[in-house]
């Protein structure tokens, strides 16, 4: 069944209101008339049960019916991703929803060298990977910051993971180390750290440093990596 991520509150016999485009999707791509039914939902209400209650010309209305799952959050989970070319940061934030992420970070490091970014693009990019994978929420995606201010803000309760390619712990023993709680995943730019900001990371007492294996890996792979083997030691794929 379709599944429709909305803006506005749900509740029984509540008016849904999509967007334009999501409208045309509805009726144009989808070919959905009066009395069909689709799954809709925002982030804070669950999933719901709806049906096109009106086709306009200027959009659809729908209305919720009921509530199929209450509102669960997946992992605690933030991946910080150095910017890079535009293909590539749009399949970290695809991929990054799809293993539950709850927040993608942007920094800009010492070498970053990238295209500019249509954060509106990777919002729509998320919204649509979350649909197709039956999460109830929508991941964040951030504007750029620097790294040196990201750092100099950190909240020391959140573990850092950070991805060195110069050396680091395996992955899995050091993740299962320390065990469960608020996460953060850091993958660094094409051509990596610099030697300051390695040394600055690697003195960070929340900040543990893994190593992703033997071979160097691009950002978007280096990204799915870490969060597969992130998952497979503390994170939700035994719920």
């Amino acid at each position: 069944m379709i599944r429709l991520h909305v803006q506005g509150g749900l509740a029984a016999g509540a008016p849904v209101a999509p967007t334009l485009d999501q409208s045309r999707y509805l009726t144009q791509v989808m070919r959905l008339k009066a009395g069909d039914e689709l799954l809709v939902f925002n982030g804070r209400d669950g999933e719901w049960r709806a049906v096109v209650a009106e086709v306009l010309k200027k959009g659809v209305v729908l209305r919720a019916e009921e509530q199929v799952r209450p509102q669960t959050h997946g992992p605690d989970l933030e991946l910080i991703v150095a910017v890079v070319k535009k293909a590539r940061i749009e399949t970290i934030v695809e991929k990054a929803t799809e293993l539950g992420a709850a927040r993608v970070r942007l920094v800009l490091t010492h070498r970053t060298n990238a295209d500019r970014l249509r954060l509106d693009r990777l919002d729509a990019i998320a919204e649509e990977a979350a649909e197709q994978t039956g999460r109830l929420d929508v991941p964040l995606v951030d504007d750029p910051v620097k790294l040196d201010a990201l750092l100099s803000g950190w909240d020391a309760s959140r573990r850092l993971m950070f991805c060195d390619e110069t050396g680091g712990a395996p992955a899995i023993k050091a993740l299962t180390a320390v065990g469960q709680g608020p996460w953060a995943i850091l993958i660094g730019p094409e051509g990596g750290f610099s030697p300051e900001e390695g040394e600055r990371l690697r003195a960070l007492p929340f900040a543990t440093a893994v190593s992703l294996g033997p071979r160097i890996l691009r950002a978007d792979t280096a990204a799915i990596a870490a969060m597969g083997l992130w998952q497979a030691a503390v994170g939700d794929w035994e719920r």
